[in-house]
């Protein structure tokens, strides 16, 4: 997983995921405030997401927002779709995302699809396994994401991605 320069997000695409009102409970009554989960990508391979909280929904979408473009990564794409079949967890959520043949589109559940429409994946199948909490379930596809690997047209793993993926441990 590389990260993107603040100097390169120029065309980013940005995607609402779910707004959450939460509710605490103090003496003097109900306090309210905003959770809101974003998707940002450029649609050629990066893409970072990000939860913000706020007394108001447009603060907390614009703090989701800020987060989220400093959050980037790139994501190794083979023409419209991933390079390999990936099997994402995170806590009990788990995403499998396999490529697809050109043609077939984005099936995914809808923050699978926010992702998969911000990196720039045209096509792709996937299946959300065991939780469907939008939280979870992109945390998961991320981590799916985050190992994925380039393989050269020999059928070898491009040894320059495990350098890159080495020197970010």
């Amino acid at each position: 997983m590389r990260k993107i320069n603040l100097e390169q997000q120029s065309g980013l695409t940005e995607k609402v995921i779910m707004i959450n009102r939460v509710a605490k409970v103090t003496k003097g009554g109900k306090k309210l405030s905003f959770a809101a989960l974003v998707v940002v990508g450029d649609g050629r391979g990066s893409v970072g997401f990000a939860m913000g909280k706020a007394n108001e929904v447009a603060y907390a979408i614009r703090k989701a927002l800020t987060k989220a473009k400093r959050e980037l990564i790139k994501v190794p794409l083979e023409g419209s779709t991933i390079p390999h079949e990936v099997l994402g967890h995170f806590g009990a959520a788990k995403v499998l995302l396999k490529p697809a043949s050109e043609g077939t589109g984005v099936i995914a559940a809808a923050p699978v699809r926010a992702i998969c429409e911000a990196i720039g994946i045209k096509d792709i199948l996937s299946k959300s396994l065991k939780s469907n909490n939008p939280i979870n379930v992109i945390k998961a596809t991320m981590a799916g994401l985050g190992e994925l690997k380039a393989i050269k047209k020999d059928g070898k793993e491009n040894p320059k991605d495990n350098q890159d993926a080495a020197s970010q441990v």
